[in-house]
Parts: C-alpha cells; structure tokens; sequence
C-alpha cells in the first residue's frame, strides 16, 4: 500500500513539472528584437540599434542587446602576454 502511494505520488510530481525553457538568445546577431503581447518573444536578426528601432517603430517591442552574441567579449588584449621562466635560480 506504501509502495503504491509513493508511485502515485511521483507520477503526479512528474506530471506537474514545468518543462525547462531553451536560450531565448539567438548567438548570430549582436541586436535583439524583444517583443511584448500574449506571446512575448525575442527576434534576433539586427546588426545594428538603428535597424531594430525601425522594426520596432508602433510596435510594444523593445531593441536589447544580446548577451549571448558570439563576439560579444572583446575584452582581449591586442597581443598574448608572454611570461619569460628562468631555467636556473
């Protein structure tokens, strides 16, 4: 009776778990197009501010830049650090 309970129990748990959301970012445009309503969605497709402000214009929508653009760190230093070891102290 135990054992039954307890399966019951966690079929019902399963069931009833939402399921987990994907990136809403597309990687391949640094602008994203995030557009609000019933639905709410973002539309990635823009190179530039400009061009999404155009899309968005009478719309409830909003230009944001995306976080997850592919070439969004370029934090890099122009050239590599090069550490010099000693062979002998």
């Amino acid at each position: 009776m135990r054992v039954s309970a307890l399966a019951v129990l966690a079929v019902g748990t399963l069931c009833l778990a939402a399921p987990a959301q994907a990136q809403t970012y597309g990687p391949d445009y640094p602008v994203c197009l995030h557009v609000y309503g019933p639905v709410t969605y973002y539309e990635c497709g823009y190179t530039s501010l400009p061009q999404c402000n155009m899309s968005a214009s009478g719309r409830s929508a909003q230009c944001v830049i995306n976080p997850y653009f592919a070439n969004a760190s370029e934090d890099r230093p122009i050239r590599p650090i090069r550490r010099r070891h000693r062979g002998v102290y």
